[in-house]
């Protein structure tokens, strides 16, 4: 039988010899993820059901990423709790503020995950790490508990969907765009608990950057996985990483694609010559709209940064658009590298320098104001353009404020002239 990219990576972690779409399968996991949010609850479960060992701690990754540095007590408490189980179970994958960095930047950036892994994380966009053509699923904490306990986990095999982008990308136009435009296309719904495949020319010239921010909103229009085949893009990218695995796998790799005759539920294919760079308006990812038909949204923050676009292409396209120039008076801009290497990169190449003298602040790896946990929460009537994943009402803090999404090009314009600008006017 053929199958796709998706059905193939469960299907290898089964003792089963097919599996179809609607069928419950348990599968053996090579990585399970926690944060300071989602894993000491799981770590409580773990322990209530009567565990004192993981299965097995070198698959356990372990990142205090959303509230650290730690903006309170309560956040304090919770690093803390991951903080004691790592040093009672062993683990060499737990990172600290000072070698940690925003959970889906970091795994990928340490070699943790490459082609063909099955991967559990306690966070929804666990499904960043399809960028590398691994099947990787943001579960709950509960679910995470049983991978400490057993390395194994309960899958819904997902339904397809295929997205074919032809055409050539114009300037300004990145990965960023491609899955906002695509997401205002089928809605946050339009691939619920399906396999999204991204596909073609356009693709296959994409940088890892890029096919990073499309997988990681795969969720965003409700897919369980976003996933990307492995090219020489991806295996360049691997042997910088993990270059073990790398030498060991590489022919297995290059053979890890979706069979000519795999069944999808539906083909999407759109030339993208003409678009122009995407914004989602509140209150969700699919309100998407191109960034010329809303110059008089005036903002009060901007945000460069998160799992989606924190790494280090990301800061050079709005240090270019910024240096020299000074944001617009009263504008908060927040830029927020994804990891520390990112961060140390950004001040060797004077990235950093360019922020702060445009007037912006320059922080610390942190998921922060993503989720409205500080470092940027919002009150109430503030406006923020962020190139972040997610605008519903409320993430960034008020209920009444509202969140733009935008690509860091367009962030970085609009910081300059206090709204929603196009690149192409500074």
């Amino acid at each position: 039988m053929s199958h796709t990219i998706a059905e193939k990576i469960l299907l290898a972690h089964t003792n089963k010899k097919d599996i179809k779409p609607g069928e419950f399968i348990e599968a053996k996991l090579d990585l399970y993820l926690g944060n300071d949010i989602t894993a000491p609850l799981a770590i409580e479960e773990f322990k209530k059901a009567g565990f004192t060992k993981v299965f097995d701690c070198d698959k356990v990754v372990l990142v205090p990423d959303h509230f650290t540095p730690a903006k309170d007590l309560r956040s304090a408490n919770q690093a803390k709790v991951l903080a004691n189980f790592a040093a009672e179970q062993k683990l060499k994958n737990y990172f600290e503020i000072g070698c940690m960095g925003i959970e889906h930047a970091l795994l990928p950036e340490k070699g943790l995950v490459y082609p063909g892994m099955l991967v559990f994380g306690a966070d929804s966009h666990t499904c960043t790490y399809g960028a590398l053509g691994a099947y990787s699923s943001g579960v709950g904490s509960t679910d995470l508990a049983r991978a400490f306990a057993d390395g194994k986990g309960w899958f819904k095999v997902p339904r397809n969907l295929k997205f074919i982008y032809k055409g050539k990308l114009s300037k300004w136009v990145s990965g960023k765009d491609l899955m906002l435009f695509t997401i205002g296309q089928i809605g946050v719904d339009g691939a619920l608990y399906c396999a999204m495949e991204f596909t073609g020319p356009v693709i296959r010239k994409l940088d890892m950057d890029s096919r990073f921010s499309m997988s990681n909103m795969a969720i965003e229009a409700g897919a369980r996985a976003g996933l990307i085949e492995p090219d020489e893009i991806t295996l360049d990218y691997v042997k910088n990483t993990n270059k073990k695995a790398w030498s060991a796998k590489t022919k297995i790799w290059k053979n890890l694609k979706s069979d000519p005759d795999a069944n999808y539920a539906k083909v999407y294919e759109w030339d993208i010559s003409k678009l122009e760079p995407q914004v989602a308006c509140p209150h969700l990812p699919s309100n998407v709209k191109p960034v010329g038909e809303l110059k008089d949204i005036l903002l009060d923050q901007v945000v460069i940064g998160s799992c989606t676009n924190g790494r280090i292409s990301d800061l050079r396209a709005a240090a270019k658009i910024l240096k020299g120039k000074k944001i617009k008076l009263g504008l908060r801009l927040i830029v927020i590298p994804a990891t520390q290497k990112i961060y140390l990169e950004a001040v060797r190449e004077g990235l950093a320098e360019i922020f702060v003298k445009a007037g912006g602040i320059f922080s610390t790896p942190t998921c922060g104001p993503c989720l409205g946990g500080h470092m940027g929460v919002l009150t109430e009537g503030e406006v923020c353009l962020a190139t972040t994943n997610r605008n519903f009402i409320g993430r960034m803090g008020s209920p009444k404020s509202f969140v733009y999404l935008s690509n860091p090009a367009v962030a970085a314009a609009s910081a300059i002239t206090g709204r929603i600008t196009h690149p192409e006017e500074i």
